[in-house]
């Protein structure tokens, strides 16, 4: 790996001329100056963003916690969030907390001491002194608090759409899949489903589910129509478990939508290309990244606004799981 040594000795200079080259500090002859680049460029010398913050005392450093790296849906959250950090000059260091409420609090130590300037979070738990004792912004994403900026799309409404097409496509008999209840989006997508239920009188049953993983999915699809065998309408916690619902309804010799309709909720790549493709409610999961950035960026460098919360919206995607109208 090439250092700084290798460049100042490339360049013919010394290692603290080309300290203020790269560091853009103190005054460097534009001869010197054009060597040192031109030695940077051609030995790909890359500095250490770490160190370099450190010593400017000025971090581009962005830390990016999600809960579950395998769920498609959180690629597409980071996705949105890298492309807007980028456009503005920072990078991210990324971490992966398994829904490990002790993972999450050794990233969030990792970000403290590499010095990053502010931290999005897809925490099952926003209200920890974790994140209560960062002194750098946080944008929770995907994720509801009460008191911290936070980015996250309408759950509530999502839960209504979802039951109301399952009413109207004609199932009388449904189950809605609860998603874990320690996670605020799941529970406001669930209530929405059941109000919808309970003010047109429709029968319907609930099941619990832990996490949106993919681990058990198959087992709570199982369970689903051993419970409830007469089922013929299912609003899946997110689109894995309603893959797995998909596949569980085959095997029983149920025919989708005929038999029994399914819908997701996510809308990740993978529900277009299901056979027969996923009816699902749709999150601007890439659109949620960009927003939660920008709002970052905005409190890092002190221009946010008063609105600090940002509640985006969600639709229908009609496809096969569904019948048509």
């Amino acid at each position: 790996m090439t250092t700084i040594k290798d460049v100042a000795r490339h360049a013919g200079v010394s290692v603290a001329t080309v300290s203020r080259v790269i560091n853009e500090t103190g005054y460097v002859h534009e001869d010197t100056r054009r060597k040192v680049e031109e030695s940077v460029q051609q030995l790909n010398y890359t500095p250490n963003e770490v160190a370099r913050s450190l010593y400017k005392r000025k971090s581009r450093l962005i830390g990016l916690l999600l809960p579950d790296i395998t769920n498609p849906y959180f690629p597409q959250l980071a996705r949105g969030v890298e492309d807007r950090m980028q456009e503005s000059g920072f990078r991210l260091i990324f971490g992966n907390s398994d829904e490990s409420q002790k993972k999450e609090q050794d990233y969030i130590q990792t970000f403290v001491q590499n010095n990053v300037v502010g931290v999005i979070s897809s925490t099952n738990d926003p209200g920890t002194a974790s994140y209560r004792s960062l002194k750098i912004p946080v944008v929770f994403l995907d994720r509801i608090s009460s008191d911290r900026p936070a980015v996250y799309a309408d759950g509530r409404e999502g839960g209504r759409l979802a039951a109301q097409q399952m009413i109207q496509r004609g199932s009388h008999h449904i189950t809605v899949m609860q998603g874990p209840i320690h996670i605020r989006p799941a529970q406001d997508r669930f209530q929405g489903a059941i109000e919808v239920l309970q003010d047109m009188g429709i029968d319907y049953h609930t099941t619990q589910t832990s996490s949106f993983s993919f681990t058990d999915a198959d087992r709570w699809a199982k369970e689903l129509f051993e419970q409830y065998p007469d089922t013929d309408g299912v609003i899946a916690s997110n689109d894995i478990v309603a893959t797995a619902v998909i596949q569980e309804a085959y095997r029983l010799g149920k025919k989708v939508p005929q038999d029994v309709q399914i819908i997701g909720f996510d809308d990740i790549p993978l529900s277009s290309l299901l056979s027969p493709a996923l009816s699902t409610i749709r999150q601007p999961a890439y659109d949620m990244g960009r927003a939660a950035a920008d709002l970052l960026i905005q409190l890092i460098e002190g221009t946010a606004g008063e609105q600090r919360t940002i509640q985006m919206p969600v639709q229908f995607i009609e496809r096969e799981t569904t019948r048509k109208l």
